[in-house]
């Protein structure tokens, strides 16, 4: 018998043994199991500007934590090595969430406030974050998500009061775009629609020619952004050749520009980022 993984509107249907599309979560005697709970593959202490994130605590550092998979299947994923893998084609190493939470504690005189949930897509290993965050939280260290936001309402819903601050990317402001993509818009504005007024949001749009470059579509963004609070921050992001794109051509910085002043026109703080 199949069991259905709620956690994304994906909604991998999974046999037994079977991993979905994220390839983190596993059908394991009929329940849905993180099978990559406390896997590590990337861990550095970063400045919290890095994630992008310039109106959270800004000069502090965080402890930057990455695993691997991702529900979606972005063309120029900049971690397409850990996200695209699954457990046995990437190296990785065992951290408990006790650990996690004495490891980011130490970095404390270096200027940390807490963990950063970054680099594959953190909310696929849900049960590990939320286990995180409440020891995060509990030892007075924040919790940091830079996400695609590809997760359904009423699980993001349980995650959010453990949350003080997320990156939430919106890729394109169509359905097509997303769909493109393996996501979902609406599900992505409802993430952030929620997470308003909850924690501190960042959002980021990785500009990229030919796809969400244009000049209508950022505006429509941008005045739904607005519509939420005209003071969340959006970074706009230049693309440069990545994974399937890597014969692509970078972002004209001319287009950055252009779009940057449209943003400007309904949202108080506008990043240029890779410029």
């Amino acid at each position: 018998m199949k069991t259905v993984c709620d956690l994304c509107p994906r909604k991998c249907s999974l046999g037994e043994g079977q991993t979905g599309f994220c390839r983190a979560r596993v059908n394991r005697g009929g329940i849905i199991v993180c099978e990559n709970y406390g896997t590590v593959t990337s861990l550095a202490l970063d400045p919290i500007e890095k994630k992008p994130l310039r109106r959270f605590y800004p000069g502090t550092q965080i402890l930057s934590i990455g695993s691997y998979g991702c529900n979606m299947d972005c063309s120029f994923c900049h971690n397409h090595t850990i996200a695209r893998a699954d457990s046995t084609s990437v190296k990785w190493e065992t951290i408990s969430p006790e650990e996690l939470v004495t490891l980011a504690d130490a970095y404390r005189p270096q200027g940390n406030i807490g963990v950063a949930f970054t680099y594959n897509e953190p909310l696929i290993g849900y049960e590990y974050v939320l286990d995180c965050a409440k020891l995060l939280q509990q030892a007075g260290l924040k919790t940091v998500l830079v996400t695609n936001g590809m997760v359904e309402p009423e699980r993001w819903k349980r995650l959010l009061p453990y949350i003080d601050a997320a990156n939430i990317d919106l890729k394109a402001f169509t359905e097509e775009g997303y769909r493109a993509l393996g996501g979902e818009l609406e599900t992505v504005m409802s993430t952030i629609s929620l997470a308003q007024g909850r924690m501190h949001i960042e959002l980021t749009t990785l500009i990229v020619p030919e796809f969400n470059d244009n000049d209508e579509q950022m505006r429509e963004e941008c005045r739904w952004i607005a519509s939420l609070s005209k003071e969340i921050p959006l970074h706009l992001s230049r693309f440069f050749p990545r994974y399937r794109m890597s014969t692509a051509n970078p972002t004209p910085v001319e287009t950055m520009m252009r779009l940057e002043k449209i943003a400007r026109e309904h949202l108080t703080y506008v990043y240029l980022g890779n410029i």
